[in-house]
């Protein structure tokens, strides 16, 4: 039941995050938030990169755009990074939300409760809640404030 209403959640934001999408303009999505704030292509690209990590941290296989992790991952917004354009994130996001929809919609319930990749299973036994279900939730959290910031370009 848990389970459920946390993968409910991320459906309503990914839901949310898509209306959005579809309301802004490429122009729109390429300004600040607020001014000196990230622009909406950041954040997107921030949000894409962010949760594809979960394919690795979940054990089901590469990232599919390692490419993102330079310029949204590892260096803040107007670093110099070459960024996609709005139009390719934006399919980035479809195609990458899709691939953990199906990832999250097929796993078993009791493989929720076991560790990620990224904690060893001696850590794991010392620190049963490195989960895979904490990483959803924390990532659920990640993704709301970073939506909530994009709803600003509206």
């Amino acid at each position: 039941m848990i389970l459920d209403s946390i993968l409910r959640n991320l459906k309503a934001q990914n839901d949310q995050l898509n209306r959005l999408l579809s309301q802004i303009s490429d122009e729109q999505l390429a300004q600040e938030v607020a001014p000196g704030k990230n622009t909406g292509v950041y954040l997107l690209g921030h949000i894409i990169a962010a949760n594809e990590g979960m394919l690795t941290l979940f054990g089901a296989g590469d990232k599919m755009y390692p490419e993102l992790e330079m310029a949204f991952l590892r260096t803040p917004d107007k670093s110099g990074q070459e960024m996609p354009t709005p139009a390719a994130l934006r399919d980035m996001w479809a195609k990458s939300s899709a691939a953990l929809q199906e990832l999250f919609t097929n796993l078993p319930a009791e493989e929720w409760s076991n560790r990620h990749t990224a904690v060893s299973e001696a850590d794991f036994a010392n620190e049963p809640h490195r989960n895979k279900i904490n990483v959803l939730l924390s990532r659920l959290l990640h993704q709301a404030y970073h939506v909530g910031q994009i709803a600003l370009l509206k």
